[in-house]
Order: structure tokens, then C-alpha cells, then sequence
């Protein structure tokens, strides 16, 4: 008995080159995932060999990935710049960032603000305020006067604040 065709003229009732053949899908190499693997994730460092994982597994495999690990804080620092240099055409499109504190939307001149002041990447502005007053306070050149150490701190402090402050305003103003 021969099968009827479902190709009616134009428009083709099925897409072109649609066939009923099994199509092979590969499963996630997470033990008791059944999604499909579409993410390559080598197995281990200058190996060939893959694993392949589902997005969820692959977010999950990658999340303690330290792209500078091994690495003496100058070639870090020099591997980093030339990254930097790269792709500085993507900084120009920072409207294409993520959507909340603590999850990537901090730049590094904000991450290095953040550690002058010893916080978390998901601190508010109000805790870095309160920080920033307390610690300044401490060094401010009217508590200190002559104190070259202290000058330098506080202006150190002081630039931390105005990058983080910057930020914050950006943030609110684009909405």
C-alpha cells in the first residue's frame, strides 16, 4: 500500500528536507541528566577530549572557572590588558548588561572600588556611604594634618566613593 504524500502544491504542507529519519541527540554527560549535551566543556586542560553538557550543567562546570589560575599577578595583569585592548569595543555597549547587583553588572574599576572598601559585589549604595564616612573620618587631612600616609589613603578612598557613586547614578538613571 503506498503512503500518501502530505505535498500539496505551494505552500509545502512540510518544511524542505524534513525527513521521518531519527535524528541522533546527544544526552548531557551529567550523571542522571536527560537533556540534550550541546555544550562542549574540555575534560581536562589542553585535552581533546569533551564532555558535553546541558546549558544548565555547562553554567554549573564553568561558575569556579579561573581563567588566570597558575598565573604570577604581572602576567595576570598583562594577559588581562591585552583582553581589555581586544575587546574594547564591547565597553562601548554597556546597555547590554545583566539585571542586578551581584550578578555581573558591577565593571572591574567598581570591583576594585569595593575591595578599597573591603565589601561585598552586592552592596548598596547606602552600606558603601556608610563606609565611606567611617573610613574617611579616620584619614580625612583635618584629623590628620601632615600625615602623608593618611593624604594618600583618603585620597585613595575618596576616588573608590566618586567611581561607585558614578555607577550608582548611571544605574538610576537608566532606569
Amino acid at each position: 500500500m503506498a503512503r500518501r504524500s502530505t505535498d500539496w502544491g505551494f505552500p509545502r504542507w512540510r518544511g524542505y528536507e524534513d525527513s521521518r529519519d531519527a535524528v541522533e541527540v546527544r544526552i548531557c554527560d551529567r550523571h542522571g541528566c536527560d537533556q540534550a549535551g550541546k555544550c562542549p566543556a574540555p575534560k581536562s586542560p589542553n585535552s581533546p577530549e569533551r564532555w558535553y553538557f546541558c546549558e544548565k550543567h555547562a553554567a554549573e562546570y564553568n561558575k569556579g572557572w579561573d581563567y588566570f589560575q597558575g598565573l604570577d599577578k604581572e602576567e595576570a595583569a598583562k594577559r588581562a590588558k591585552a583582553e581589555q585592548t581586544e575587546s574594547a569595543g564591547y565597553a562601548e555597549a554597556q546597555h547590554y548588561g545583566w539585571g542586578g547587583s551581584g550578578d555581573g553588572t558591577r565593571s572591574a574599576d567598581e570591583m576594585r572600588a569595593l575591595e578599597v572598601f573591603e565589601l561585598e559585589s552586592d552592596a548598596d549604595f547606602d552600606a558603601i556611604k556608610r563606609e565611606w564616612r567611617a573610613r574617611a573620618k579616620k584619614v580625612h587631612p583635618d584629623v590628620k594634618p601632615g600625615d602623608a600616609e593618611a593624604a594618600d589613603e583618603f585620597q585613595k578612598l575618596q576616588l573608590a566613593y566618586e567611581v561607585l557613586k558614578a555607577a550608582e547614578e548611571r544605574r538610576e538613571w537608566q532606569g
